[in-house]
């Protein structure tokens, strides 16, 4: 069996992933439940919190709306599959496969078209950032050597899967008008 349930009630192959069964009530309900670092942060913070406050800085940043989206939608991928830890995800090629490909589809659903390599570079310049101070806020740990500016203030804190989950929808909304 390749297929999973999810909350919408779809039967979903996340190895052949078809448009229309990605659900964004699927995607919001999902990340807002997953724990980023693996759930080793000392409080519960969730992938769906990260994905907004990257939005949120792409928005700070001056970043068009498309950007924008594309930093919200970055990890819903991890919704159909799960998260890997970096270090881990560098040594399964064929993981790293599987989510690009399922990642596409996800962007052509609702951006269109896939990232080009600049606005892939946008984007990835936005979650190393707020990964940078999620790093720092937790652990007090700096994973890079110099602090990558912030501009928005992003949210730490464990505010109810319900209202990550609101948080995650409206601001899809908003970009998607």
């Amino acid at each position: 069996m390749t297929s999973i349930t999810t909350y919408t009630k779809k039967t979903f192959d996340p190895l052949a992933p078809r448009q229309e069964l990605i659900d964004i009530l699927d995607i919001a309900h999902s990340l807002s439940l997953l724990c980023r670092a693996n759930g080793h942060f000392p409080e519960f913070y969730s992938v769906g919190e990260h994905c907004v406050n990257c939005a949120r800085e792409a928005n700070a940043r001056g970043y068009s709306a498309r950007i924008q989206l594309a930093c919200l939608l970055h990890d819903a991928s991890e919704a159909y599959l799960s998260d890997v830890t970096r270090p881990v995800k560098s040594a399964l090629p064929e993981y790293k496969k599987i989510e690009n490909a399922l990642a596409d589809v996800i962007y052509a659903k609702w951006l269109g078209s896939t990232l080009s390599k600049e606005e892939h570079a946008l984007m990835r310049e936005v979650d190393d950032t707020l990964l940078y101070y999620e790093m720092l806020h937790y652990f007090g740990e700096k994973v890079y050597d110099a602090a990558p500016p912030l501009l928005s203030k992003p949210l730490f804190r464990f505010d109810g899967f319900e209202k990550t989950e609101q948080r995650y929808l409206a601001l899809f909304e908003l970009l998607c008008t």
